[in-house]
């Protein structure tokens, strides 16, 4: 359950009926004259191994190269095994069809070794080829596929500005063919005696399978986070290349490869049940679970105290409802991988200094935003990327040394500094935080901000043409890749192969930021104007081209039984760790599940 960018207003009826509901749970309480209960739905455990979980409407596909978001991508992680998984607890990849894997001294070259016993749900043995037919189809079906640009890497992959991604030697279809045998003709209008230029070599798809049981991949950048990006649904191979498969791919006919396969589709819920040729079914437990559809937060709240099902995520609950559910045992609140942010046009003249970048990012108080503007539904952002910091140190926030930053910079006291235009989207949200930051940097500053507020279509445009000083972003984060994170984030402006800055410390080990920063003598060599190369996270942090805020926050509600489905920041739970705990009782009321 998250709000990632703005608050959605559940209606006043569906708030009462919230507290309605808690009030009720009270009342009783009081009437038994037994102490308040830790668990919001103090149910009896189920007596065999099926879970019941409620995670947002019915799925439109089970379409691995489709799904975008829950609940599909939750069915699909169940039902399709990729070549790693994601450890739910630590977000480290971990074998899956891949029993190990290794890779090149410039991170470029990564080779997975298949297990033997992998199988498809029909018995049929899956190899490597699988899973390249799989990702040709993937960047085959352009904007049909959501996540194709996490393919972008690949060599032999381009994506064009439109957004479609292709693959040179993709299986190409008749007309292709014939139009590919035009081109080698001689035009009729062209001249025997002119040469014909010859055409550039292209790069074949950089995936190759040597043998069944090997998959060799060739990527473009280095990445060192390349095993845990795999992980992603869209890296998941689908049966036979994808024939059979379509937009509305939500059958009990699939050929899957996971833990689980789907067993019912109706109206009231999918189902899906433990695979007989799972290569590790042994490990797991539940037999069967069940996904129950909810229109909204409110109603899967309410199954859920009626123990209707036994676990809720993404849905979207009001900030009245989230501060009644937060004293219970079984609620639980997780930083989500999604990051809002003000980007910086380091192309305007005063953005170019980066002191006065780091006065604007070290200024914002924000604990007043995630505490005051956001009601707590938010985390304060002092990193780019929530999955654990690959930086020493994250942003500080010191608004003293702020003014000794702009004051090095030649705006003391901000004499001088042009008024900054904030470019936001239309959003009663947003338009709060802007006002509320654009009053920080006036009072710890003394710098005027002038909030322009644009419709969304309008704000992108202004953004793509670079005709912004400050803007407004969000980007939620589908992978703990690194790489990705950060060139989602920056866009062209990171390059992970670039030469590692050179910087100055300050007595402290901090970044050194001028002549005046942290009182040190040493530092009489204003820093160069010049935006500095963005290679890892830290470089981020440095140079600062973008101003973190803060990160949403996502919601669960899992019953005490429920063992092994573990919160993280991608809300992705792993299915075949989860135990129902039969022998639970309410006595062990107050134990975390």
């Amino acid at each position: 359950m998250r709000q990632l960018f703005s608050h959605p207003r559940n209606s006043f009826c569906g708030i009462a009926l919230i507290a309605v509901a808690l009030m009720f749970n009270f009342a009783c309480s009081e009437v038994r004259q037994q102490p308040a209960k830790d668990y919001f739905a103090n149910t009896p455990p189920p007596q065999k191994q099926e879970f019941r979980w409620s995670n947002g409407r019915s799925p439109k596909t089970l379409d691995p190269a489709r799904a975008s978001a829950a609940p599909e991508t939750d069915i699909v992680r169940a039902i399709y095994d990729g070549l790693t998984e994601l450890d739910p607890r630590t977000l480290n990849e971990m074998p899956a069809v891949a029993e190990s894997w290794s890779v090149s001294d410039d991170l470029r070259v990564w080779t997975f070794r298949i297990r033997s016993d992998a199988k498809w749900s029909n018995g049929s043995p899956l190899v490597a080829d699988d899973f390249i037919r799989s990702w040709l189809r993937v960047l085959s079906l352009g904007k049909e596929a959501p996540h194709r640009e996490l393919l972008a890497n690949i060599e032999g992959t381009k994506t064009s500005e439109a957004g479609q991604s292709s693959a040179d030697n993709a299986i190409p279809t008749l007309p292709a063919m014939n139009a590919l045998s035009a081109e080698q003709q001689p035009s009729a209008n062209s001249s025997p005696d002119v040469p014909v230029p010859p055409k550039p070599p292209v790069q074949k798809f950089g995936v190759e399978a040597p043998d069944e049981r090997t998959l060799l991949v060739r990527l473009i950048e280095p990445d060192k986070d390349f095993a845990r990006l795999v992980a992603h649904p869209v890296f998941r191979p689908v049966f036979d290349g994808g024939k059979g498969l379509s937009d509305s791919s939500v059958s009990s006919e699939l050929v899957v490869n996971g833990a689980f396969s789907v067993a019912e589709v109706k109206p009231e819920g999918l189902a899906i049940e433990r695979s007989e040729h799972y290569w590790n079914r042994e490990d797991v437990s539940l037999e069967r679970v069940v996904f129950v559809p909810a229109a909204s937060g409110d109603q899967a709240l309410e199954a859920y105290r009626k123990g209707e099902v036994d676990a809720v995520t993404n849905a979207e609950f009001s900030p009245l409802a989230l501060k009644l559910l937060t004293p219970y045992a079984d609620f639980r609140r997780t930083t989500f991988a999604a990051i809002n942010f003000y980007e910086v046009n380091y192309d305007m003249p005063v953005f170019r200094d980066r002191r006065v970048r780091e006065a604007l990012a070290m200024s914002i108080e924000r604990e007043r935003l995630t505490d005051g503007e956001l009601e707590g539904t938010t985390q304060p952002a002092l990193t780019f990327l929530p999955f654990g910091s690959s930086s020493k140190t994250g942003l500080i926030q010191d608004r003293e040394r702020a003014k000794d930053l702009l004051e090095a910079a030649g705006y003391p006291n901000g004499q001088g500094f042009p008024v900054i235009k904030l470019t936001i989207n239309r959003n009663d949200t947003q338009i709060r935080i802007a006002r509320s930051v654009a009053g920080m940097w006036k009072r710890n500053l003394n710098i005027e901000t002038d909030v322009q507020v644009k419709e969304a279509a309008e704000v992108e445009t202004i953004r793509q043409k670079r005709d912004f000083e400050i803007i407004r972003r969000g980007v939620v984060l589908r992978t703990p890749d690194e790489m990705i994170g950060l060139r989602s984030i920056f866009g062209s402006a990171y390059s992970p192969v670039l030469p590692e800055p050179v910087r100055e410390t300050d007595a402290n080990g901090l970044p050194d930021s001028g002549p005046n920063a942290n009182n040190s003598a040493n530092t009489e060599q204003p820093l160069p104007s010049a935006v500095g190369p963005i290679a890892d996270e830290e470089d981020a942090l440095f140079e600062l081209t973008a101003i973190p805020l803060y990160f949403p926050l996502s919601y669960a509600l899992v019953k005490p039984f429920v063992t092994g489905f573990d919160s993280n920041s991608l809300d992705h739970p792993l299915l075949h760790r989860v135990v129902i705990d039969a022998e639970w009782r309410s006595s062990q009321a107050g134990a975390t599940p």
